[in-house]
């Protein structure tokens, strides 16, 4: 194999990895939920879940994840 190739491989952070996931499961399971019974809100917050397991580390991820369940709870908890 390349090098770089064996480079890049080996550079890959653990941490982010794990983190992605977790959240991504976790946001798997809120857009199926939202899906199945048509309630929006568990949906677009899987959605915006699944974004941030690409778009960012494993600690801001983890905290926007936490963030958005909250969002979510407290959305539902209002009667959106």
């Amino acid at each position: 194999m390349d090098d770089s190739l064996m480079k890049a491989l080996g550079s890959i952070n653990q941490n982010a990895l794990w983190a992605s996931c977790l959240w991504g499961a976790v946001a798997s399971g809120y857009m199926i939920y939202g899906w199945k019974q048509k309630v929006m809100i568990p949906f677009f917050g899987g959605l915006a879940m699944t974004a941030a397991s690409f778009l960012m580390g494993a600690l801001t991820m983890s905290l926007a994840s936490i963030a958005i369940m909250f969002a979510v709870w407290w959305l539902l908890r209002q009667g959106y």
